[in-house]
């Protein structure tokens, strides 16, 4: 019958566990800003899908009133402007409709607040016309 040798056993040793967390901050390190940065770009989005989604109801409501409004719940808000996007939760852009020419004309606009504020793309503007654009170039 043959003898266990006891002083070797199997597991980690701290050299190996050590390097294992070197390893593991060094991913956290790489890819923490790379999902920060698309958090991000997914808020923009949906501040865009709001703003076309702010102009077709604006549209539908000159169709039938011939002017357009800066009252959300005449364009099916649940409350008036400003608006939060999105609407639960938190938000991260707020909606505002800057009324021109008497009513004959708008400007919406969707400025970013709470975490996204320190968004270097800013806000997010569209017209009646359907001229949209950004406080910075290339962001729409």
């Amino acid at each position: 019958m043959r003898q266990r040798n006891h002083a070797s056993s199997s597991g980690f040793t701290l050299i190996e566990l050590m390097i294992a967390v070197a390893v593991l901050g060094l991913l956290t390190a790489l890819a923490l800003p790379a999902y920060q940065k698309q958090i991000l770009k997914s808020h923009r989005t949906d501040a865009k899908a709001a703003l076309l989604d702010l102009a077709a109801r604006e549209e539908r409501y000159r169709s039938t009133n011939q002017s357009y409004t800066n009252v959300g719940t005449a364009l099916g808000y649940s409350s008036n402007f400003p608006i939060s996007v999105p609407s639960s939760g938190n938000p991260t852009y707020t909606l505002i409709v800057n009324m021109v020419a008497g009513g004959g004309s708008f400007i919406a606009t969707a400025t970013p607040s709470g975490a996204q504020a320190g968004d270097n793309c800013g806000s997010y503007s569209i017209t009646d016309t359907g001229v949209q654009s950004a406080s910075q170039s290339n962001c729409w």
